[in-house]
């Protein structure tokens, strides 16, 4: 069967069978291999994009079931050659260790902040909650969201607390 789907802003159509998973068509088909592939069972969270604005986890979501919407993965959070503020922050504040949840993580902040410019640490954790992290004990990928939401709120200060908790 064929689909056709807006991935990142860009119209694609491939051919596919009906039982190809989201996460698979990115991956495989699309070259974006951001969009990890972990648990299989949409409890981990590595896979998650946006479909029409929305966080997905796409080892749940068949391509064929995505045809038509808009999707976005953490390739598409960079514009311009500028990171998105989230993934400076998860640089600036080590949110990430080896890397693997870090897109999910991405994906579910970006929307986080989309939706709410100033969240407390509770409702950063909570947006997360569906995403497994098993290096870090998540305080560095909430300094992070932290990070990015001071950085667009433009209140961000060369004092703002950055990795491990020391100023700069």
């Amino acid at each position: 069967m064929q689909v056709t789907m807006t991935v990142n802003g860009d119209e694609v159509t491939r051919e596919i069978e009906g039982r190809l998973l989201l996460v698979h068509f990115l991956r495989d088909h699309l070259a974006l291999t951001g969009t990890h592939w972990g648990c299989d069972t949409s409890n981990c969270g590595t896979c998650v994009v946006w479909m029409d604005g929305e966080p997905v986890k796409s080892c749940t979501v068949l391509a064929a079931m995505a045809g038509g919407h808009d999707i976005r993965t953490v390739e598409g959070l960079e514009q311009d050659g500028r990171l998105d503020p989230v993934q400076q922050g998860f640089m600036e504040c080590h949110g990430l260790q080896c890397g693997f949840c870090t897109p999910g993580m991405m994906m579910a902040a970006r929307a986080l902040l989309d939706r709410n410019k100033d969240p407390s640490e509770q409702e950063i954790r909570e947006a997360v909650s569906g995403q497994i992290c098993r290096c870090t004990g998540y305080t560095s990928i909430v300094r992070s969201i932290q990070w990015a939401a001071a950085e667009e709120a433009g209140t961000r200060t060369s004092t703002t607390a950055t990795a491990g908790g020391s100023e700069s």
